[in-house]
């Protein structure tokens, strides 16, 4: 396959009626199909059907040290769950705290209680002047979703293989003691699927920041989620807490983790591992906040997991059924773009993406293109503070829901769509 960067003039024209004409057959198909969001397909959702009738099995809802899970009480989860979650987590059960079904909403309240309360008697953080996050680009979009919702001021801090720009990161924090926090996905990034390496976390276990009310925001969402069982050991990274505890800087982190993707999403139990220092200053407005979240829904995880070779178990499951759809894609997007020495994308082992990178300055007009063909794809510039993407390059792919055909067909799509943008960004040039 020739180049397109050695083209002729004549030859780009000729490709770029080719490729309308493609685009005008797509056009005609009136298709409907959602690469939107990282969302679990039909068959994985199955896979978990047992979940809704494990407690048909029990006689009683009683936990083992005689909590009743119909009734009110148990602040930070019944110790059976947080045995299962501290397992995936890899931290001590005193270091855990069980919330309702979502990570997200917990992150959410970290913000919140910092924007109000403050963190272990230092300032709210709304009392301030102004309050800054780092943020390692590209990154989740709903982090960014809540600190644009405070008020917060965010920076972007380059991500690479390795991990986030750790020297960016030590400069700003022990200068400026307006910057409160950082985004992290550790393992299997939302979007690139890069995992941190040991030496990068062991720098974040040793940051001194200038602010006492520093925090990391470490969102361990992809922690068991591989999509080659033998990436395990090869994935594993530091365990970020206790790395923190034995350098002396144990208050520094949240973690967060849920069972969401590994069986239903939006029903599932979400936990925070934190110093004990931490939990104690969250307990104090825990009290206020709930009477105890939902304890049947967390003794329904804890029957039907096990413990943690039943999570792993399920992985396994779960990775056979959206490996072929990644592979597919990297395997589509090497046969009809690897001649086009601009564009890249990244190969993960794991997580729930594949980030894109086209041509600078094409990505919205790939993506709007996308949309008129009825292929919906992640908005361009989501995955950077307040939807700005400075290269207008990065495209994330999500290619879990739709069907291996659907998934086939929404490639054909989008790498046509990718193909003519660029070769009319070159012809314009």
């Amino acid at each position: 396959m020739k180049a397109l960067d050695n083209l002729t003039n004549e030859e780009l024209i000729s490709l770029q009626n080719d490729l309308e004409k493609e685009l005008n057959v797509f056009k005609e198909l009136s298709l409907k199909l959602d690469m939107s969001r990282g969302k679990p397909c039909k068959e994985q959702l199955d896979l978990s059907m047992d979940l809704l009738s494990v407690l048909d099995k029990h006689s009683n809802l009683i936990c083992k040290d005689g909590t009743d899970c119909r009734n009110y009480g148990v602040l930070g989860g019944i110790e059976e769950a947080k045995e299962l979650l501290a397992s995936f987590m890899e931290n001590k059960i005193e270091n855990i705290l069980i919330y309702g079904n979502s990570s997200l909403n917990v992150m959410y309240t970290m913000i919140m209680q910092a924007w109000v309360f403050g963190i272990m008697g230092n300032t709210p953080w709304s009392k301030l002047n102004e309050v800054k996050f780092l943020c390692p680009v590209p990154g989740y979009d709903r982090h960014f979703a809540i600190c644009e919702e405070f008020g917060i001021k965010m920076i972007n801090i380059p991500l690479y293989e390795y991990g986030p720009d750790m020297d960016m990161i030590e400069e700003y924090i022990s200068n400026d003691e307006s910057v409160k926090g950082i985004w992290c996905v550790p393992k299997y990034s939302n979007p690139d699927g890069y995992t941190y390496s040991d030496e990068t976390v062991k720098r974040f276990a040793r940051l001194k920041p200038k602010a006492k009310d520093f925090r990391i925001f470490w969102d361990n969402a992809y922690t068991v989620h591989h999509l080659y069982e033998e990436r395990e050991k090869h994935d594993h990274i530091i365990e970020i807490l206790g790395e923190c505890e034995k350098v002396g800087n144990p208050d520094i982190v949240y973690k967060f983790a849920s069972t969401s993707k590994i069986c239903f999403p939006g029903s599932g139990i979400a936990s925070l591992a934190a110093s004990i220092n931490n939990i104690n200053d969250i307990k104090k407005h825990f009290k206020i906040q709930t009477i105890g979240y939902d304890k049947v829904n967390q003794l329904r995880h804890v029957y039907y997991f096990k413990n943690l070779l039943g999570i792993k178990s399920k992985m396994i499951e779960q990775a056979k059924i959206i490996r072929p759809k990644f592979e597919l894609v990297l395997n589509k997007l090497d046969k009809e773009l690897s001649n086009i020495s601009c564009i890249r994308w990244t190969k993960p082992k794991g997580g729930y993406f594949i980030s894109f990178y086209a041509m600078n300055g094409t990505a919205k007009e790939i993506v709007s293109k996308c949309a008129e063909l009825g292929v919906k794809l992640t908005d361009a510039g989501a995955s950077y503070p307040y939807h700005n993407d400075p290269d207008d390059s990065n495209i994330r792919i999500a290619p879990t829901y739709p069907s291996i055909e659907e998934l086939e067909i929404a490639l054909n799509v989008f790498t046509t769509c990718v193909k003519y943008v660029t070769v009319k960004k070159i012809l314009n040039k």
